[in-house]
C-alpha cells in the first residue's frame, strides 16, 4: 500500500495520527478550563 511494506512503518504512522488526533481532542475539550476564576 503507498509503496510501503513495512508494518512497522505503518504502526508509526497510526500512531502518530492517533497522537494528533488525542492532541486536538484533549485541547477542545481543555479550551475554557480555569477562565471561570474571577479575580480581585
Amino acid at each position: 500500500m503507498l509503496g510501503i511494506d513495512d508494518p512497522q512503518i505503518w504502526l508509526a504512522y497510526v500512531l502518530c495520527f492517533l497522537s494528533a488526533l488525542g492532541c486536538i481532542i484533549y485541547g477542545a475539550l481543555k479550551w475554557n478550563d480555569g477562565e471561570e476564576e474571577e479575580g480581585c
